[in-house]
């Protein structure tokens, strides 16, 4: 009867525990909430007073009320709408995505070559670090070129941007699993795949998706910068189109969208993150 109670007692302790936890993390969430609605707000009114007292002309600094206008102007539309946000962001979205998967893919893979075997990191690393330092924005036209100014250079210049992030943090990842781990799969017997599959891609979880989460954002400013040099459509292509008229609120109501889109994506990748890989302490990242 003892046992019992005893056992019973643990059991509501530890659920008072985890109610505990949920309501700490949860008054944490809404705390960032506030605290990132009120720096919002803080740079809204700097913004307005700002233009208002130094008497900033709209072309060099429209007031913010004026990119609202803007930003509605390309919501209120019909989504088939030439005028609207809808089929750039589209554009944009869809290379973006198609570029990320492929420089997440040949990250992941080379990531785990260079990991598994010392002579590819020898051969590949130094390349693949001169290749990051190259700047972007130089390679961009030789893309181009290559690829012509359609969807091509963009997914292309999307997989280039977000291929080293994941490759490096692939590396990483791989090279910080557990020793003590790796030698129970060899006195297991254990193949060099299972190894990889059972302790070593587990282990690299963390970094992958801080590879990911890198890698969609960047692959989203190489489509850009990609749209910038030459593209039929796309944000770049509104930003260009706003910049030629000194449309200035166009080009910041654009930007929005941009800055929004980027958001999402890194709050849906940490939201696979948590889903896929529960067992990691996010306390300490």
């Amino acid at each position: 009867m003892t046992d019992i109670r005893t056992e019973s007692n643990a059991m509501e302790m530890i659920a008072i525990s985890s109610a505990a936890e949920k309501n700490r993390r949860r008054n944490v969430r809404f705390r960032n909430i506030g605290i990132g609605f009120a720096g919002f707000l803080t740079l809204i009114l700097v913004w307005k007073l700002s233009v208002n007292l130094l008497n900033v002309p709209s072309y060099i600094l429209p007031a913010p009320e004026q990119v609202v206008v803007a930003l509605w102007s390309g919501i209120a539309v019909p989504v088939s709408s030439p005028l609207g946000w809808y089929l750039p962001l589209w554009s944009t979205m869809s290379n973006a995505l198609a570029g990320f998967l492929i420089g997440a893919l040949l990250g992941l893979f080379f990531g785990s070559l260079m990991a598994e075997f010392r002579a590819v990191e020898t051969a590949l690393m130094p390349y693949a670090f001169a290749l990051q330092s190259l700047p972007k924005v130089a390679i961009a036209p030789l893309i181009v070129i290559w690829c012509g100014f359609g969807d091509g250079s963009k997914i292309a210049m999307a997989a280039l941007l977000a291929f080293f992030p994941m490759m490096v943090n692939t590396f990483a990842g791989m090279r910080a699993a557990e020793v003590e781990r790796i030698e129970l799969m060899k006195v297991l017997s254990a193949s060099r795949l299972e190894t990889y599959r059972l302790v070593k891609l587990p282990s690299a979880a963390p970094y992958i998706f801080a590879g990911l989460d890198m890698g969609i954002v960047y692959a989203l400013l190489g489509t850009i910068v990609a749209e910038f040099l030459g593209a039929q459509e796309g944000m770049g292509v509104a930003i260009t189109k706003a910049q030629a008229v000194t449309d200035v609120a166009g080009v910041f109501a654009a930007l929005v969208v941009l800055g929004i889109t980027g958001i999402l994506l890194h709050l849906i990748v940490r939201r696979v993150e948590r889903s896929l890989i529960h067992w990691a302490d996010r306390g300490k990242r």
